[in-house]
């Protein structure tokens, strides 16, 4: 869960900020392209999700954190949330921002993306930008799933 303090400050970005984020290279790319292309085919035909989650879960699990700042909290909740709807237990979530979370996803798995992941240093500063520009773009779905989490059960 993100603290009320991570939350404030991650909601706080200028739109100035957000926009110049847009405009970095990963989010350019065509390693980005692809993962956005294969969201769409991931969403529209049947299964994919769940190895999806697999894998950007055995993914994030060797992540350094450092990279991803802020929105850490905000992968390990888009994680959660592909889970669940995979599972059919949250369906909550607009098609087109579920697009951008899985293409999130596919760009983080994908070891050939702008930085490749083995550069020393570098590797995820692109996976990073691309969850931050994901995170940005799904904010409010992740919060309402986030909020759907802890509520108790009804019945």
């Amino acid at each position: 869960m993100l603290s009320s303090h991570a939350m404030r400050k991650a909601k706080t970005k200028s739109r100035a900020e957000r926009h110049l984020s847009y405009q970095k290279p990963a989010l350019r790319s065509e390693a980005f392209a692809r993962a956005l292309s294969e969201a769409k085919l991931c969403l529209a035909g049947s299964g994919g999700l769940r190895s999806l989650f697999e894998q950007a879960a055995r993914k994030a699990a060797s992540l350094p954190r450092h990279p991803f700042k802020e929105n850490w909290p905000y992968l390990q909740t888009m994680l959660r949330l592909v889970r669940a709807y995979e599972r059919g237990e949250y369906q909550q979530v607009r098609n087109d921002t579920l697009i951008w979370i899985v293409a999130g996803l596919n760009y983080l798995v994908d070891p050939f993306d702008l930085i490749p992941d083995k550069t020393p240093f570098l590797g995820f500063v692109d996976d990073a930008t691309v969850i931050e520009f994901v995170a940005d773009k799904a904010r409010q779905a992740l919060d309402d799933f986030m909020t759907w989490e802890t509520a108790p059960p009804s019945g």
